[in-house]
């Protein structure tokens, strides 16, 4: 444990730079401390989770998925642990990509000792963020807390050799009670260390093993390519299909609750459709965690 230099600033709830993905979930913090770069938050976001005692096969993919994911425009997020955390750390950087890794202490104390060169890096680009004051210490009962931000922050979860009691069940649990979508990296069968992830595939997690399988899921298409064009222009022509931009009136602010009244759409779902609307362009964030259409 060490604290960084960098100091630390706070962002609070009611900033309109907050992850409004955030803002829908039942226990949102009032603020998260960060060091770092905002922008991380306005692309879409995937979680990579998974064994602190990985094997190389486990760290040598969840280097790889950051990476794919990190080239197509989509911010990897983890919790800077050792292990499956820190590989998809370095995988996104390795693709000159963003990464968010939320922590578990203070802003200022990194945990482990030896990621503090890792952190700095992060935060370079992306963003190492907490909801603990600066001074907090990663005491256990932080990390099971921290990993609804973890998932929260994220479209989806990705699950890469998690054991029965693996801490990355504690996040997919956070995931599917958010709405959010989880994978799971399928393994060794003989060793026990991927019976949790074998678990989710079960109960229905999507089975993931490159990237092309997370962005196909999600419906994510590389930002700034050809597909996010695409997207674009079929959200144009069939905005007034979409049910929230039809109970959306050009100019007029609304919030989350005043959004899923008029589209009919409960938060869960009614949140990373308006994330999706916010990428391509269609409506845009006002302070108040309101949003404004655009088209």
């Amino acid at each position: 444990m060490t604290a960084h230099t960098a100091t630390p600033r706070i962002l609070t709830c009611d900033d309109p730079r907050f992850p409004f993905s955030l803002l829908a979930i039942p226990d949102c913090p009032p603020a998260l401390w960060f060091r770092g770069d905002l922008d991380a938050f306005a692309q879409p976001a995937v979680a990579i989770v998974g064994s602190r005692a990985a094997t190389a096969v486990a760290l040598e993919t969840a280097v790889r998925l950051a990476e794919d994911l990190a080239a197509r425009g989509i911010t990897v997020v983890s919790g800077l642990a050792r292990g499956v955390d820190s590989a998809a750390h370095r995988g996104a950087l390795r693709a000159g990509g963003r990464t968010i890794a939320v922590l578990g202490s203070g802003p200022d104390y990194i945990y482990p000792r030896e990621h503090t060169a890792l952190a700095a890096e992060i935060a370079a680009t992306g963003l190492v963020l907490s909801e603990y004051e600066p001074g907090t210490l990663p005491i256990p009962f932080h990390f099971p807390r921290r990993n609804r931000l973890i998932s929260g922050l994220s479209r989806a979860v990705v699950v890469i050799e998690a054991s029965e009691k693996s801490g990355s069940l504690i996040t997919a649990t956070c995931a599917l009670e958010q709405g959010r979508d989880v994978m799971a990296v399928p393994g060794n069968v003989l060793s026990g260390r991927n019976r949790g992830g074998h678990a989710l595939i079960r109960d229905g997690a999507k089975i993931v093993e490159t990237g092309d399988d997370i962005v196909e899921e999600l419906g994510l298409a590389p930002v700034g390519g050809r597909g996010a064009e695409a997207g674009a222009t079929r959200t144009g022509s069939a905005g007034s299909a979409d049910p929230v931009l039809r109970a959306m009136e050009a100019g007029q602010p609304y919030d989350v609750d005043a959004l899923a009244s008029l589209s009919g759409l409960d938060g869960v779902r009614l949140l990373p459709r308006l994330l999706d609307l916010e990428l391509q362009g269609s409506i845009r964030r006002a302070p108040g965690g309101r949003f404004i259409r655009s088209i």
